[in-house]
């Protein structure tokens, strides 16, 4: 029997109350936020839970939002429950200056690459990974290339004529 979204937010509901928010379903996919300190626990009861079984982790990955103070970075799991087919997506946030979380790499391999990805990308260092270290880009960077800290081209150019690119 497959599991409905009304049942799963109810399952979630009923174990962490209000501290789960921002419910929606785009697509079909339940989406919410936790707050950062509860991801691990929100992961141990998905994947423990007998009636959920979420054991696959499809996907991690972070969003910059500069414009959100105090919660400018978000990392964005992506869970499967293979036996029933269903899939969902929980996002917590944190402050670009403290952007620690805690690493899922002891319940799932699979994060281990995409947190060392994230971080080499966005920032964001992950409490606990057994080797948190850059993975595609060289250890010299001082920034993180991914994040919208800077602006998409070089406004003082002045071989461009805007008029020629329709602005």
């Amino acid at each position: 029997m497959s599991i409905s979204n009304e049942t799963l937010k109810a399952t979630l509901t009923e174990k962490f109350g209000a501290q789960l928010t921002d419910w929606q379903e785009p697509y079909g996919m339940l989406t919410f936020t936790a707050p950062k300190e509860l991801n691990l626990k929100v992961l141990q009861f998905l994947y423990d839970e007998e009636a959920l079984k979420f054991r696959f982790l499809t996907d991690l990955q972070a969003v910059h939002y500069p414009d959100n103070k105090g919660a400018e970075l978000a990392v964005v799991y992506h869970l499967h429950n293979l036996v029933d087919n269903v899939r969902l997506r929980f996002k917590v946030f944190t402050a670009i200056d403290q952007p620690d979380v805690f690493s899922a790499t002891a319940l799932f391999q699979s994060a281990n690459f995409m947190e060392r990805e994230t971080y080499d990308f966005y920032g964001v260092n992950f409490t606990g990974h057994p080797n948190l270290r850059r993975i595609l880009n060289v250890d010299e960077m001082e920034y993180f290339p991914m994040r919208k800290e800077f602006p998409l081209e070089d406004q003082t150019r002045i071989d461009k004529d805007d008029e020629m690119f329709g602005r």
